[in-house]
């Protein structure tokens, strides 16, 4: 269900472009990301960081797409969002020298330091990809080739989740209940 639902915003997208023109796109993907954010909120009581930012961001910048009659902002809004996690995620590490991955999933499995070391560089090195292939099919190709690179460009996160789930599969111990609370098999 989860898969669906974060296609869902994107699909629409492309359907209102196909049948219309960019700005009813704009509008149908802000109205769906509305939606799909409510939806979240309401079956799980709560929001991830992530949600939050693209909602911010599709809001924003769908607003300036349409307020100033220009497709560039809801173009280069991938780039902007990636761009700020590779950011976030190289600051976070070297910086702060906290571990954002691990941060995030570490409560629901167990990896070697090295392994959440390369995963954490993994990660920013796939939003700086991100960015970079977004802001240039948006710079350098037509509008309409766009729109076809947002649809079928969600290759490359389900190319990069399996590959990411590849790679920690052979290191992963699940954590369980029973190792929150104690329970048979824990250490004293």
């Amino acid at each position: 269900m989860k898969p669906f639902l974060d296609f869902f915003p994107i699909l629409l997208f492309f359907g209102a472009y196909k049948l219309y023109d960019i700005y009813i796109a704009t509008a149908v993907l802000m109205a769906a990301t509305v939606l799909q954010t409510a939806y979240v909120y309401q079956t799980q009581k709560r929001l991830e960081i992530m949600q939050k930012v693209t909602l911010v961001l599709v809001l924003g910048f769908g607003a300036l797409t349409l307020g100033l009659h220009d497709e560039r902002f809801i173009k280069w809004k991938p780039t902007v969002l990636y761009g700020a996690m590779a950011l976030g995620l190289a600051c976070a590490f070297w910086v702060a020298r906290k571990n954002v991955v691990r941060l995030l999933l570490g409560q629901q499995m167990e990896l070697p330091d090295p392994v959440w070391h390369r995963l954490n560089l993994i990660w920013m090195l796939y939003c700086a990809f991100m960015a970079a292939i977004n802001g240039y099919v948006a710079a350098f190709y037509s509008t309409e080739d766009w729109v076809n690179f947002k649809l079928w460009g969600y290759a490359f996160p389900l190319v990069f989740i399996i590959g990411q789930g590849l790679y920690i599969a052979p290191h992963v111990k699940l954590k369980t209940p029973e190792d929150e609370t104690g329970g048979p098999g824990s250490a004293p």
